[in-house]
């Protein structure tokens, strides 16, 4: 038995995921799935822009890396040919 009913982190995060699901499948059975009106209703404009912000960022660094890798492979088969 635990005390007071405590949910761990695990727990909790399972619980926000699911509770995102189910909302997101709320909104594709509602039969909006073309407009895309009732999921940007359902977002906050904050929370929107947030992710927004952090995908860009994982972009840009995605990004960069494959372009590091890139001139860094192109260097050394500059070594290797010569």
């Amino acid at each position: 038995m635990r005390l007071f009913n405590r949910k761990s982190k695990f727990e909790r995060f399972l619980d926000t995921a699911n509770d995102s699901l189910e909302k997101l499948a709320g909104l594709a059975t509602a039969g909006s799935m073309g407009s895309g009106k009732a999921l940007k209703d359902a977002v906050p404009k904050d929370k929107a822009r947030k992710a927004g912000l952090i995908a860009g960022g994982v972009a840009g660094l995605t990004a960069g890396s494959a372009g590091i890798s890139s001139l860094r492979r192109r260097l050394e088969g500059a070594r290797n040919d010569s």
